[in-house]
Formats: structure tokens, sequence, C-alpha cells
């Protein structure tokens, strides 16, 4: 399990837009700039986190080549809302639709975006048997 993941932004003004939204969806409120760090953090009851900033080196912020992160959603209706969201502040549909992926011994529903950053995300919903 992890605390929190961190992910370069070039334009905070635009990744703001876009992970406010979301975010928001799962239930967390928008970022608030930590100031003269140019970092916004969004952090859920359990202290487990996401933190979207500048690159500390000074180098422009890239994507991760295979790199996809997933956020766990409570029903379809959540993870359609979700990739809505994104797609409405600045984020690009990857994959299929959203829909129901068939893996070995579960469905998930499930939806794919990129950031304005071109970071991979995935919200879904593990389907009940």
């Amino acid at each position: 399990m992890f605390r929190t993941v961190m992910l370069g932004s070039n334009d905070l003004e635009k990744s703001k837009q876009f992970f406010d939204a979301i975010m928001g969806v799962i239930g967390l409120p928008p970022a608030e700039p930590a100031p003269g760090n140019g970092m916004l953090r969004y952090r859920g009851e359990d202290g487990v986190g996401l933190i979207v900033c500048k690159p500390r080196d000074g180098n422009p912020a890239t994507h991760a080549n295979g790199g996809t992160i997933n956020f766990k959603m409570e029903s379809e209706a959540q993870v359609d809302a979700w990739h809505a969201a994104g797609l409405a502040n600045g984020g690009t549909a990857i994959e299929d639709p959203p829909g129901i992926r068939n893996y070995p011994g579960q469905d998930v529903y499930s939806a794919y975006l990129r950031s304005p950053e071109g970071h991979k995300f995935t919200a879904s919903y593990f389907i009940p048997r």
C-alpha cells in the first residue's frame, strides 16, 4: 500500500482544474496550493493522497511510460461521472469507452483518462459476484 503518489506538472493551474474535477467525484475537496512550494495536495480521510507539483530539479515534467494510477470507485455511475469530469476539464480519453472489463475471476467496470500532462489514470468499480 502506498501513502502518497506524486506527479509532475508544467502547468499547475491547468492541473488544478483537471484534478479538482476528478478528485471531487471521489469526494475530495479542491486542492489548496501550498504557499511557496508550487504543490497541489489531495488527501483522503485515511491520509493517502495525491500530490501534483512542479519538478524540484527544474526540468520539464513528463508522464510515466507504462505507469497507470487506479482509483477505486463505489459504482458504475461514479466511474462514468469521474470520466466525464476528467474529459470536461482537459483530460483525454484513452483505451475503450467506460465499460466492463473481464479479468480472470473478476468483472470490473472501468474507464481510462490521460491528464493534461499525459499521466494515465483509470477508475475501477469491482462488480460484486
